[in-house]
């Protein structure tokens, strides 16, 4: 009955504020947070293969199984800084390596191997050319353009392509808090003052509403979801739902946070940052 949901509320409401001040003071204090606003952060691998579509079998095999073989010489100068256009207006400044370095990172052995080469039509990749390009890549900060060096493999459309970015030049994803899961995934603005939350919950919870915690830098946002104790048997299978939330001012260029997690989120994005646990794509 509501009755009951409503005693337990005010409890349930003075835990998330403390809660989610300890949040927001840590993103605050956190040495991710400049480079999550202002700098660059990958939130792919640093690799872009040719369109599945169009690749060989054999090539992702290769690929998969790093088994490459260079068929041309490499560029040993350095390329000149290049400058980064994000959608609101923002630009960056960033050191580029070269084709050497590139290269290596692209044909880094992976720490496992899927079936050894050249089994099952397994063959080296030749790399026989190698370009200067630019591709869309998504950052923190939303899809930017960036410079890559384009390799060309005999017998593969496409080319594989390596971002030119120097990788000790961007900032890592930001890391959950330990054993915590990612609650709210994602959002979307409905107004300038109203979010809606894509949130994940238990086929056997009750949700009750959705809750923020406003400061001048960060909006922290949480879904008060609890067990339904009339519950005597539950599969335990999780699923995701939309819950809105007003918040007292415009949300502007603050960041929004988990309170599980306390992780930012991304706008509209598939991208959840519970997936970068043990994964750094400035290592990838």
């Amino acid at each position: 009955m509501t009755c009951g949901a409503d005693a337990r509320r005010p409890v349930a409401d003075e835990a998330f504020t403390t809660l989610a001040r300890e949040v927001a003071d840590r993103w605050q204090r956190s040495p991710e947070r400049r480079p999550w606003l202002e700098g660059f952060v990958p939130l792919k691998n640093l690799t872009m293969p040719p369109k599945s579509r169009t690749t060989p079998r054999w090539a992702s095999r290769s690929e998969l199984n790093s088994v490459w073989k260079l068929e041309t010489d490499l560029p040993d100068e350095t390329p000149a800084p290049a400058e980064l256009h994000w959608a609101d207006g923002s630009t960056l400044n960033v050191p580029l390596v070269t084709a050497k370095a590139a290269y290596a990172g692209l044909t880094r052995p992976r720490s496992f191997v899927d079936e050894e080469c050249p089994a099952k039509g397994c063959r080296p990749l030749r790399v026989t050319a190698v370009s200067r390009g630019t591709a869309a890549f998504p950052t923190s900060r939303g899809d930017v353009r960036v410079p890559t060096w384009d390799f060309t493999v005999h017998g593969v459309p496409g080319r594989f392509r390596r971002v030119a970015v120097d990788p000790a030049a961007m900032g890592g994803p930001p890391r959950p808090v330990a054993d915590s899961v990612q609650e709210i995934r994602t959002y979307d603005q409905k107004g300038p003052a109203e979010l809606r939350l894509r949130y994940l919950h238990g086929t056997c919870d009750t949700t009750y509403g959705a809750r923020a915690h406003e400061t001048a830098e960060a909006v922290v946002v949480d879904v008060d979801v609890r067990w339904d104790e009339g519950v005597t048997f539950c599969n335990l299978m999780g699923k995701t739902d939309h819950i809105s939330v007003t918040l007292r001012e415009p949300l502007g260029r603050r960041v929004v946070l988990d309170s599980s997690s306390g992780v930012p989120l991304l706008p509209d994005s598939a991208v959840e940052l519970s997936d970068f646990r043990g994964y750094d794509p400035r290592q990838s």
